[in-house]
């Protein structure tokens, strides 16, 4: 079959290259139309619980994860001109497109108590423009004596300040959220400079447009890293620009197509899709690189250049399409985890990687065809005494030492489970952010001094209407708010019990030591007041309680404390819930960002393991049907899968977490490590086909087959190890562990295919050869 695809492609290759261009011109006028993502990629199914729970939170009270915070710290603050300076700067971002609620210090109201009218009026406490320190002084201590505010706006011990501000739910789906956080920056950090303060920024919408930002950085950056380190790679082997150049051709014609795609499916640029440039650059060149050895290796025999091409073909093309279906079947095995951002990477890498080998197929003997054939400084690497010692060192190993080869793959083995038993399972929501961060410096200073910042929501249903405010259901709302907010890692929540307290403070016109539940006595009064100020209780109570006064909201902050202790907390919480409100009576509902987080985050983890294991399963069975026998699959199976518990036992030894990110480096690294052990086993096959001089011998097939596939091993080896060594340049550490871990297995993997798979070969021989002299 592949010599008469090599016939239609040498024969038609006008024809073909005429098809590549316009396609390559169509996909890439596509390009253009190519977006980041501004928008959560949530990791739970829909049809999870939690995650209906949160939608359903989030109909009956709205968003709670639109909140961009800004804060300083500044002992100093009561000055008349920096106030002033800061009510404007409020202003200023009060009116940006998109900010669509902004409190602060000077934005604070208070409840009057109106006797004459028996009811409360809503008051702002600052006014637009301060005239004097007087009245400041008076104002600023009629908001310090206010207990609701303090904690969330302010810090009074710390004498911290700050601004939170709601963005519209639309911007934040859009690039126009970019323009409004720099804007907001830009207005906030005029007013600190200004004054030499220094400026701390938080906030899920703040996170992600500079993640974002930075990510869009990085992709660049990374598609010119990984174009010079597979430039200087592919000059190094080949020696030739003439073939760089054309190799570097065909990459960006494979990334065009791709990205082209990826813009006319609508699939939006994310954190693992922003990747896919560099990775079918670094995984494009291998193919490459195999073909172009086998190219030169057979011009190198008989001088023919178009019979040189075509045995390229005939003797590669299976080999590499089962390759590149083996290194698709790893990224394709994503779609299992139900994950959308995961999904759209694994579809679109797979597609990517589809493109590779008809791209390389088409393109390498087309486009070679019409060079001239290749010199002897281009076919010098076929004999490079360093490739070829290191070859016959390894030859050398498996023919007369293989006890020494698998004693080592033993104590390896033994380290690496050792390695393996100290690995730990965790996530946090900055765990991608190195600790020089700004963004991760920033969170820390507000946990340090607002008890977190990730939204935790807690949902009390009463099953009855009206029942949300009688007394005793807010005094049980209180003392299990109060039991929860003991916990250090979670702040004092926002509820209709703290706005029930500031109206009793109100009604004992603003005494503090009023700011509580009232008396039974007191209740009756209290709820006549604000029955009168029906406008403005509603305005207050609408975030806490829903229509039919039957379900309550309890907002709390927790801190980013990882998703083994998060989940601690929530089982925590439902026990402190069950004493407060028995489930006989009452439905409690944990949710919000931070549960989704932790519960997205743990399920992404056990459904990256069942890809991993249906990966493995799919080419297991792939290489059986390849090679036609389940022993063989076995056999190149085994020095696969040894440099992944190495990977795995180093991960417990350098203390790195089991967490999505790294989880995904197996499946990513199978699919490409299997390449060198499917082109080996393929020659090792070819070797073992009779000929008129008669049938190989294993050990001399085994041999042979080393000799030929080796120096492509070697050259791949390289070429990946760099190729994903440069993802550890990024500032996500999700990437960095990726691209070292990825790295190191490819480069273990190149010595297994070496050493081990060879030893297990001639073992196998050496044992069947005991077998038949035992049945003579």
């Amino acid at each position: 079959m592949w010599i008469k695809i090599a016939g239609i492609l040498l024969r038609n290759r006008v024809a073909f290259l005429a098809a590549v261009s316009c396609i390559t011109l169509f996909l890439g006028l596509q390009i253009r139309k190519a977006e980041m993502s501004y928008e959560y990629s949530g990791l739970l199914p829909a049809t999870d619980s939690a995650y209906i729970d949160y939608l359903d939170f989030h109909e009956t009270f709205g968003q709670e994860g639109n909140v961009m915070v800004f804060a300083f710290q500044d002992s100093s603050f009561y000055q008349l001109d920096k106030i002033n300076d800061w009510i404007a700067a409020c202003d200023s971002v009060k009116a940006t497109p998109g900010v669509v609620a902004l409190v602060d210090f000077t934005r604070s109201f208070n409840l009057v108590k109106d006797t004459a009218a028996r009811t409360f009026t809503i008051a702002p406490v600052f006014p637009s423009r301060l005239r004097d320190a007087r009245q400041m002084d008076s104002l600023a201590n009629i908001v310090e004596s206010l207990p609701f505010y303090d904690g969330a706006l302010f810090n009074k011990q710390k004498h911290i300040y700050g601004m939170m501000l709601t963005v519209a739910a639309d911007v934040m789906k859009t690039p126009a959220r970019v323009a409004l956080v720099k804007k907001v920056a830009g207005i906030t950090r005029a007013f600190s400079d200004k004054h030499r303060l220094v400026a701390h920024y938080s906030g899920l919408p703040y996170i992600r447009v500079v993640n974002a930002e930075n990510l869009k950085r990085e992709m660049y950056m990374f598609i010119l890293l990984s174009l010079l380190v597979t430039t200087c790679a592919l000059y190094l082997f080949f020696r030739s620009l003439r073939t760089v150049g054309f190799c570097l051709l065909i990459v960006l014609v494979c990334v065009c197509w791709t990205v082209g795609l990826m813009a006319m499916m609508g699939l939006k640029i994310t954190l693992l899709t922003a990747m896919i440039p560099p990775l079918l650059i670094v995984i494009c060149v291998p193919n490459m690189v195999f073909m172009i050895n086998k190219f030169h290796a057979e011009y190198d025999r008989h001088g023919n250049k178009i019979k040189a091409l075509q045995r390229m073909i005939e003797k590669i093309g299976n080999a590499s399409f089962t390759c590149n279906l083996t290194t698709a079947a790893g990224f394709g095995a994503f779609v299992t985890t139900s994950s959308r951002v995961l999904v759209d990477f694994g579809v679109t890498a797979s597609i990517g990687i589809a493109f590779v080998y008809l791209v390389c197929i088409i393109l390498v003997p087309s486009i070679f065809s019409f060079l001239p054939p290749p010199d002897s400084r281009q076919t010098k690497h076929l004999h490079d005494p360093r490739v070829r010692d290191m070859l016959q060192r390894a030859i050398t190993t498996v023919s007369r030492r293989k006890r020494s080869v698998y004693t080592a793959i033993l104590l390896l083995v033994a380290a690496s489970v050792i390695g393996l038993a100290r690995v730990k399972t965790t996530g946090y929501m900055i765990e991608d952010l190195k600790e020089t961060d700004p963004i991760r410096r920033d969170l820390a200073f507000f946990e340090d001094n607002f008890d977190g910042l990730m939204p935790l929501e807690i949902t009390v249903d009463f099953k009855k209407p009206r029942q949300a405010i009688t007394l005793a259901n807010l005094q049980r709302l209180d003392a299990f708010s109060a039991e929860l907010a003991a916990d250090p890692a979670v702040s004092r929540p926002v509820s209709i019990v703290e706005a029930v307290k500031f109206a009793n403070q109100a009604f004992y016109n603003g005494n503090p030591a009023y700011y509580k539940l009232p008396t039974e006595q007191t209740r009756n009064f209290l709820m006549k007041y604000l029955a009168n100020a029906a406008p403005a209780a509603s305005q207050m109570a609408a975030s806490f309680v829903d229509t039919a006064m039957q379900r309550v909201r309890l907002s709390f902050r927790v801190k980013d404390v990882g998703t083994v202790k998060m989940q601690e907390k929530e089982a925590a919480i439902y026990r402190v819930a069950e004493r407060h409100f028995p489930g006989d009576k009452y439905r409690v509902n944990v949710t919000g960002s931070s549960i989704i987080n932790f519960r997205g985050t743990r399920y992404l983890v056990k459904n990256l393991f069942i890809s991993l294991a249906l990966a493995i399963t799919f080419i297991a069975l792939l290489m059986a049907w390849t090679f036609k026998s389940k022993r063989m699959a076995l056999v190149a199976m085994l020095p696969n899968i040894l440099p992944q518990l190495l990977t795995a036992g180093l991960m417990g030894y350098l203390g790195i977490p089991v967490k999505a990110s790294t989880v995904l480096v197996f499946s990513i690294a199978f699919g490409i490590s299997v390449d060198g052990t499917i082109h080996y086993l393929a020659k090792f096959r070819q070797e073992l086909r009779p000929t008129r001089r008669g049938r190989k011998e294993i050990p001399v097939a085994a041999v042979a087959a080393l000799k030929e596939t080796g120096p492509s091993m070697i050259y791949n080896a390289i070429i990946l190890f760099f190729g994903f060594g440069i993802f550890a340049l990024s500032d996500f550490g999700g990437t960095v562990a990726l691209g070292v871990l990825v790295s190191i297995t490819l480069l273990t993997t190149m010595f297994s295919n070496l050493l081990f798979l060879p030893s297990i070969l001639l073992t196998l021989d050496r044992i069947a050869g005991k077998n038949k002299q035992r049945a003579r």
